[in-house]
């Protein structure tokens, strides 16, 4: 079992370390990897372009118009890489949440936060989809040794498990692209990852909506931030693995109200519940009901 303390050690770029490792386990050649990762990357450029293009409201009518709003805005704070990143992230959000193509990464709840963090990071910086391949080869290797270890959905572990894994892949992988070291990428991967333990999944009605679109506009943000620690040669204190076996511990003893099921935190907020109330078919007030079909637009 891969570790992410064996991909810490592994010879400059992990990446390739990753790869041969791979290639040794499914007898594929490693160009069928890369063009393959490099599909992926064009499909996530797409959802991208599609969400920023697009205001049409999600069928529950809670999200959809988020990131065109953000892009098109004036940028007020002079950010333009906090914008890109934060937009990139929603608009992949927003495509899922209207049952659009997207590349669940590591699942769909937070398939916003690797494109909205490396693909916004290789924007701002003008660096091509190629150079995005092995960057995205380590951001799987991360992803990999995380669910060896814990849960990788917000269903079994909580948010902390979907949207932090994400967090950590997109970190690495945004080390690798600046040169960084295999230690500075599984810091900075564990850096995602020690600032998201005891994050709840409370999905509003139960769709991956809200408060998901606008955490994977904020858990881009903080993998560009872990990335940018860990190229200052700042760790983790506590080692990788410990961070990891630490999160598995927290998400264990996460009770299940906060795990996906909407029986807890934003889910059952006033509002909350009213929008279940309405997406179920019943007056705010009334128990639950079957769901209703509704119309696309």
């Amino acid at each position: 079992m891969t570790t992410l303390d064996d991909i810490l050690n592994a010879p400059h770029p992990a990446s390739e370390w990753i790869l041969a490792q791979d290639c040794a386990e499914t007898g594929l050649h490693p160009d069928d990897i890369r063009a393959e990762m490099l599909r992926r990357i064009g499909e996530m450029r797409a959802s991208i372009q599609r969400g920023l293009s697009s205001d049409a409201r999600s069928i529950t009518g809670m999200v959809g118009w988020n990131a065109k709003g953000l892009w098109d805005a004036p940028d007020v704070l002079g950010a333009p890489l906090l914008r890109r990143v934060q937009a990139y992230a929603m608009a992949v959000n927003e495509e899922n949440a209207r049952m659009g193509r997207i590349v669940a990464a590591p699942t769909a709840g937070s398939a916003g936060t690797i494109p909205g963090a490396l693909i916004g990071v290789a924007d701002h910086l003008g660096i091509p989809d190629e150079r995005l391949v092995n960057p995205m080869i380590l951001a799987a290797g991360i992803g990999k040794a995380i669910s060896k270890r814990m849960f990788i959905s917000g269903a079994a572990g909580g948010c902390q498990a979907e949207i932090g894994s994400s967090a950590a892949m997109a970190a690495a992988a945004i080390v690798e692209l600046m040169g960084g070291t295999p230690r500075a990428a599984v810091h900075a991967a564990s850096m995602a990852l020690m600032n998201t333990i005891g994050l709840v999944c409370d999905p509003v009605g139960g769709y991956v909506e809200v408060p998901c679109v606008s955490r994977n506009a904020f858990y881009a943000v903080h993998a560009v931030s872990a990335a940018q620690l860990a190229l200052a040669q700042l760790e983790s204190f506590i080692p990788p693995d410990e961070v990891l076996g630490a999160m598995a511990s927290v998400g264990r003893m996460m009770p299940a109200a906060l795990r996906e099921t909407a029986d807890g935190g934003l889910a059952q907020t006033p509002t909350g519940l009213a929008v279940t109330a309405r997406m179920e078919g019943r007056k705010d007030g009334e128990g639950p009901g079957g769901m209703i079909e509704l119309p696309l637009a």
